[in-house]
């Protein structure tokens, strides 16, 4: 070959190289990486070099390997590299910047390093590696883009929760979650094992456990409803549920030890507790309806609580305890803590006693009674203790972490006293939330949590000081599985969500980009369909925004597809995309219903367009004060939400102002007299999420905001136990009177009826529109 011929044929493979390689799509987005032009070619040619005498290394560098051959055919060995003229070489050596978990990973046409001071960073480098070539095998050449890494976690905690108490899952399922994790780096596997609903793990010293605690009456092809599960000791009866044995959960750890994640086991205590109280009724407070009566006896009414004022029942936990302890070598032990009906304790005479004696002067010591005992021995265990935001009632344990769900209130209490915490507050991180629009969305508990949102989540509040903030040891999130029976179900409700909450833990805060973010989960969204799981193909509703100022409303539309066109249209017919295209925010100034849909690649999305009503009237954009304020955790459109002209949806996290035990009292000053001659409030109803339609609405009027004549009082007409989520409007018609203030006063239901699952528990109440015409 003469000198030209081989500069040809150099620039040749030069430019095939540039053209073939593919851009870099990993999620999470490293700290650093620079791409550098060309590939490196995986093939037989290739020698594997590990580190020597380190199984756990050799373990990453065996799993890369098994990989390969999966996706390709070809065989790396694990020894006689050195023979090759190119080689994958992974080293363990002092990587000073990337700390434990961290990598740094150099890949050239000729050779590729993978480099980290533990086997846990190598393996994260694999995972980086992995995303980079085919997700199923199509026999194509493997190629890995050149690329200089260094990369390591913001967060410690990088967490996943599954409940398998309401729904039980197979441990090949256990797995397979696993394997996602594990994929996008994740460290953390919460297994909620335990729960009111049923109990999932073999404790030998308690057989009935799961001879009988872990099976109900089966209830499959109905909606969930806690108050609708039952319990039978005829097993022919009892069908549904299951559990896992000792060597089954063993060899789960094991397998996610395999993969450099943590189990960390929940054992629901002092709460949460129906199924063990109705097997060992003897640790409740008032034993009732247990598995020694015959027939059907529903969960609700067995006792929640362990009696904390028996000693039995803490030698019973602390014997479930090393059993567990035995199975899971985690640092942390989750004990629950959450959602503790105390009444039991206080009609109970041991508990009365025990808080006595202790010199408590009420349930929520008792509580944190309770707590600190059990802390104590598993700190003596050398384990630490976790539990929800809950155990911070009556006191903290001194050497718990907290795990905060009901907002993050609790995580910053507890971060602020110098505890750790870790963040899951229900909005973004309760994956049992709908992701996408209700109206097309496979059924869900309720919320919104969309991809969106997710990504945009900061583990770390802004209340926190630097010393503070050093205690939030990361986030998870929690699928809750009372609507989610299947295994399909399972992955659509994780996926994309979770690989978005895993940017979020590990990459910098500061390069974290919306845009890019969707760009890169593009090419995963393919691997998930080659490799048959479901998924969640993104939110397509559009986000109506509307805002009032100054009497005037404008319209802002948005939507989290990157690649999505608007279009709307505000007459009530259905958007095409021959319908008006969204540019820029628009006015509404009279009453009409506006609806809107997305197009992609100039179709619309087969989704139902959103949709907003609005209703001008002589309340519009007047004056409102309230009685009792609404919940900050429902703001709406803030102080205007009741005369914004905006009418409130299925959706309770817009447009509704709630009220949680409280009533709704609102005066409207329309700043002048007026005639009319109706009167609306509109209100919310959806037994799953607690709320409830008022009781009755009364109407007053007033011509000096002093005096008030009632006008109309009207009763609610639909039944407390429809679950059918719905609004009403409560409208009365009079006699033309003439008036400057208006007065609603909505009658809350108080608490939720006999036989729901939040049972004497404070109602919610949600209002929207005060409507005068």
């Amino acid at each position: 070959m003469n000198r030209i011929s081989g500069l040809l044929l150099g620039l040749m493979l030069l430019m095939m190289g540039e053209l073939v390689a593919q851009p870099v799509q990993i999620i999470p987005l490293p700290v650093s990486i620079q791409p550098s032009g060309g590939v490196f070619v995986v093939d037989g040619a290739v020698g594997l070099l590990a580190p020597a005498n380190n199984k756990a290394a050799a373990d990453v560098v065996r799993y890369f390997s098994n990989y390969i051959d999966q996706v390709s055919g070809v065989k790396l060995p694990l020894t006689g590299g050195a023979a090759k003229k190119r080689q994958i070489r992974f080293v363990l050596a002092p990587t000073k910047g990337v700390g434990e978990e961290g990598y740094q990973l150099s890949v050239t046409s000729s050779g590729m390093v993978v480099q980290a001071n533990e086997a846990r960073g190598l393996f994260y480098g694999v995972q980086s590696l992995l995303q980079t070539l085919p997700a199923i095998r199509t026999n194509q050449v493997l190629q890995i883009p050149c690329m200089e890494v260094t990369d390591y976690p913001r967060f410690k905690w990088r967490g996943m929760m599954l409940d398998v108490s309401r729904h039980f899952f197979s441990p090949e399922l256990v797995k397979e979650f696993i394997d996602l994790l594990a994929a996008y780096k994740m460290n953390v596997f919460h297994w909620h094992l335990v729960d009111g609903a049923g109990w999932r793990i073999e404790i030998k010293q308690y057989p009935l456990l799961t001879t009988q605690a872990a099976w109900r009456v089966d209830d499959g092809g109905k909606t969930w409803n806690w108050a609708d599960v039952q319990f039978n000791a005829d097993r022919s009866k009892a069908t549904y549920g299951g559990f896992y044995t000792q060597q089954q959960i063993k060899e789960i750890v094991a397998y996610a030890a395999s993969k450099h994640i943590t189990v960390v086991p929940e054992i629901e205590m002092p709460g949460h507790s129906e199924a063990a109280m109705a097997a060992y009724p003897q640790y409740s407070c008032t034993p009732k309806n247990t598995f020694a009566q015959a027939g059907n006896f529903s969960a609700r009414d067995v006792q929640a609580n362990y009696c904390a004022g028996n000693d039995s029942a803490f030698v019973f936990l602390q014997n479930v305890l090393a059993e567990v302890l035995a199975l899971f070598p985690s640092k942390y032990i989750h004990i629950g803590g959450d959602e503790v009906d105390k009444s039991s304790w206080k009609e109970c005479a041991k508990c009365q006693r025990r808080k006595q004696v202790e010199g408590l002067k009420d349930e929520e010591e008792l509580q944190s009674y309770f707590i600190r005992r059990m802390e104590k021995y598993l700190v003596s265990k050398g384990r630490h203790m976790i539990g929800w935001d809950e155990i911070l009632e009556g006191g903290l344990a001194p050497q718990a972490t907290v795990m905060s769900w009901r907002g993050e209130e609790g995580g910053i209490r507890a971060a602020q006293m110098n505890h750790d915490v870790v963040m899951s507050p229900g909005t973004p991180c309760y994956f049992d939330h709908y992701q996408g629009d209700p109206e097309t969305e496979p059924k869900a508990f309720g919320g919104f949590n969309t991809l969106k949102k997710v990504y945009h989540y900061e583990p770390v509040p802004a209340a926190l000081d630097s010393n503070a903030a050093r205690h939030v040891l990361g986030a998870q999130a929690n699928l809750w599985t009372e609507y989610i029976p299947s295994n399909e179900q399972v992955e659509y409700m994780i996926l994309p969500r979770m690989p978005a909450l895993a940017e979020v833990l590990w990459s910098p805060r500061a390069a974290r980009n919306w845009k890019g973010f969707n760009e890169r989960l593009a090419a995963h969204m393919v691997g998930f369909e080659q490799r048959g799981l479901r998924y969640s193909k993104g939110n397509f509703k559009v986000d109506i925004k509307p805002q009032v100022n100054n009497g005037r409303v404008l319209v802002q539309l948005g939507t989290e597809r990157e690649d999505g066109t608007i279009y709307y249209t505000t007459d009530g017919s259905e958007p095409g995309t021959g319908s008006n295209r969204y540019t820029a925010p628009f006015e509404i100034d009279r009453s009409t219903t506006l609806k809107a849909a997305i197009a992609v690649n100039n179709s619309m999305a087969a989704n139902k367009p959103a949709q907003q009503s609005f209703t001008f009237n002589k309340a519009t954009g007047k004056q409102v004060a309230y009685a009792t304020p609404n919940s900050r955790y429902y703001q709406a459109n803030g102080p205007a939400t009741l005369i914004d002209a905006l009418r409130g949806t299925k959706e309770i996290g817009q447009q509704w102002h709630g009220f949680n035990g409280n009533d709704l009292v609102a005066t409207v000053d329309l700043g002048a007299p007026v005639t009319a001659q109706t009167a609306s409030l509109g209100c919310l109803q959806h037994y799953d999420q607690w709320i409830f339609f008022p009781q009755w609405v009364k109407f007053e009027t007033s011509t000096d905001g002093i005096t008030y004549t009632t006008i109309a009082t009207v009763d609610n007409t639909v039944p407390v136990s429809d679950r059918s989520g719905q609004t009403k409007d409560f409208s009365a018609r009079f006699a033309p009177a003439t008036f400057r203030y208006l007065r609603v006063t909505a009658k809350n239901l108080g608490v939720c009826p006999p036989g729901h699952p939040g049972a004497l528990q404070n109602a919610w109440l949600f209002c929207d529109e005060i409507v005068v015409e």
